[in-house]
């Protein structure tokens, strides 16, 4: 299995009603053999999120490479290139079974001295720490394999209280997204 994440934005018209840009990634991706995993989209649908799975080659081998998505062949402002990432926090048959919902998506540019090693010792020392905020719940992170950037969702009644949950981990926010 691999993963990989596709950032869109939406053009002005796709952003009143982003339904039918949703149809039309799914559609782009699926018919170049992708697997849809979720995908996510900002309240306002200022960004859409679009996690795939690749399937393994025949000889086993990870897909290394993952099909382009043409923003002009969707009618979006923009799409970014796609990127492998890690999924953290859950697995990835628990997503497929329940596909769970969140309410918030926080972006966290990584600096650039963290690798993925200390990424992962990092995440797996601070987790136990969102227990301190029991009305967040931490659901599960994407994290690109070339450690630009990383995405954490939560459910939690507010912002405030996932900026609170950021803080008892000690991991600052790049961008905070409430989803729609």
């Amino acid at each position: 299995m691999t993963l990989f994440l596709y950032e869109t934005t939406p053009s002005q018209e796709q952003q009143a009603d982003p339904s039918g840009l949703i149809d039309a990634i799914a559609g782009a991706l699926t018919e170049s053999g992708a697997e849809i995993i979720e995908t996510q989209i900002t309240k306002g649908a200022a960004r859409v999120f679009t996690i795939v799975e690749l399937a393994d080659g025949p000889d086993g081998a990870c897909a290394t490479e993952a099909p382009a998505l043409d923003a002009s062949a969707i009618g979006a402002a923009e799409v970014t290139e796609p990127a492998q990432v890690r999924l953290v926090g859950t697995d990835l048959e628990t997503i497929k079974a329940a596909r769970p919902e969140a309410g918030y998506l926080v972006e966290w540019d990584i600096p650039a001295e963290i690798d993925m090693d200390t990424y992962l010792t990092r995440k797996k020392e601070k987790s136990p720490k969102y227990a301190e905020i029991p009305e967040v719940s931490f659901l599960r992170t994407y994290v690109r394999e070339d450690t630009d950037k990383c995405l954490c969702f939560y459910n939690a009644p507010d912002t405030d209280a996932v900026v609170r949950a950021r803080e008892i981990v000690s991991t600052p926010i790049s961008r905070l997204h409430e989803l729609a």
